[in-house]
């Protein structure tokens, strides 16, 4: 089976297809969880893996698994998958390639009439991004007994629109409990969204682990007032000092380089008047690092900074936690399936940890888990030029048909070891 070769021009007409889904003026994409263009990209996704001979579920939090049969249902399946929503100004690659690369591999099975003793499902996981709805991996933390369900079904969006409605609203709010649905092994494959595979000229990124995030909304509320009469000693500038948070946590990001990572991804200003001194601030922060004691230090210094910022400048900071996983090192053996894979493919490779968090993260919980990277241009994402060529994301889908293959053959050894 090491001969079996998807068809990169297949996967590649695929991707360009659903990417004029939510098309964006600079090349991008705009899917944004349980929209009606996610209802789109869902439908089309759905058509494609019935018409490859596949069977759809749905969960109640609108998780999709589509089910190549195997010969063995006392097996469960081995799993591939990623997302289809996107970020408001998100590409064409993220979260889509795992996806389609899933599909792309039960379609060249079947070119080649290949059966194999578990069932290979390609699961599409709701709201990754948690753009929309946050925090991300919502659907997969859902399945995973991460998120309780109810709760998450009643989050509101910037709009008041509620996430359980919306499901319902383009019809992917299934009948099956979310988590009651075996995983024998899980494979995602992703671009990197990093500029290391590209830099080292490597065109297959071994996951051996995804780092640690903890994310916070901060809400600063000082006093607004007349931006002419107020003298500058007898302001209370929420923005102002949403600035100082701004640049706190960029010095810790720098404090514990190499490997750390903290942005401000988000702010919301009142009453944004431009002749009114801000009331009242919130914003987003996101701090990453692979060592969660160091990620913990990480906390303890922003933390302790916005409550000595609240006594010195006689403002409010509220900071709340709403997320948090640990640094996540995935299945030895399934990180040596796509180690073998790139090698039997002969690419290129180096192992490497994720630096975003995946859906894999929360499935690696319950199932055996491996990640395939493959480079991105100049290492952007999370942006409408985000680029991948056609040759890595071929390459790509290649390692992971080579991996699934490898732990199917593995499943199916070991119960055949049991029975003698």
């Amino acid at each position: 089976m090491q001969n079996i070769r998807v068809d990169g021009d297949r996967l590649w007409r695929s991707l360009m297809e659903m990417a004029e889904i939510g098309s964006t003026p600079k090349g991008g994409n705009c899917r944004l969880t349980l929209t009606d263009l996610d209802k789109q990209g869902r439908d089309l996704f759905v058509g494609w893996c019935e018409a490859a001979g596949m069977t759809i579920t749905v969960d109640a939090i609108g998780n999709i698994f589509a089910r190549r049969p195997g010969t063995d249902d006392s097996l469960a399946p081995v799993m591939m998958g990623s997302h289809l929503d996107t970020q408001p100004t998100g590409g064409r690659f993220d979260g889509v390639l795992g996806v389609l690369a899933g599909l792309e591999v039960v379609r060249t099975l079947n070119d080649a009439g290949v059966e194999v003793a578990p069932a290979i499902e390609v699961a599409c996981w709701t709201n990754e991004e948690g753009s929309r709805y946050p925090p991300a991996m919502m659907g997969s933390g859902v399945f995973a007994g991460i998120f309780d369900m109810a709760e998450t079904k009643a989050k509101a969006d910037l709009d008041g629109l509620v996430m359980g409605e919306e499901l319902e609203r383009i019809g992917y709010a299934g009948d099956q409990t979310p988590g009651d649905h075996p995983i024998g092994a899980y494979f995602e494959l992703h671009i990197e969204q990093g500029p290391i595979l590209e830099e080292d000229e490597k065109t297959i990124g071994v996951v051996t682990a995804a780092q640690g995030q903890r994310w916070y909304e901060v809400n600063i509320t000082g006093v607004e007032s007349h931006a002419g009469p107020t003298p500058m000693e007898r302001r209370k500038d929420a923005l102002v000092a949403a600035s100082w948070i701004v640049a706190e946590v960029n010095r810790i990001g720098h404090l514990h380089l190499p490997n750390a990572c903290a942005t401000v991804g988000m702010m919301q200003v009142h009453p944004n008047s431009r002749n009114v001194i801000p009331g009242s601030v919130m914003l987003t922060v996101d701090l990453r690092h692979p060592d969660d004691e160091i990620l913990s230090a990480m906390d303890a210094e922003f933390k302790e900074f916005c409550d000595n910022l609240a006594v010195d400048r006689g403002i409010d900071v509220k900071v709340d936690d709403i997320w948090y996983f640990p640094p996540t090192p995935f299945d030895a053996a399934c990180v040596e399936a796509v180690r073998e894979g790139a090698v039997a493919a002969g690419l290129s490779h180096r192992d490497i940890v994720s630096g975003a968090g995946h859906d894999a993260v929360y499935v690696s919980g319950l199932a055996p888990t491996g990640m395939v990277f493959v480079p991105c241009e100049d290492g952007i994402s999370h942006n409408e030029i985000e680029n991948a060529t056609p040759e890595d994301c071929t390459a790509g889908c290649q390692v992971l048909l080579h991996a699934v293959l490898a732990r199917a053959e593995s499943m199916a050894e070991n119960v055949k070891a049991k029975d003698t």
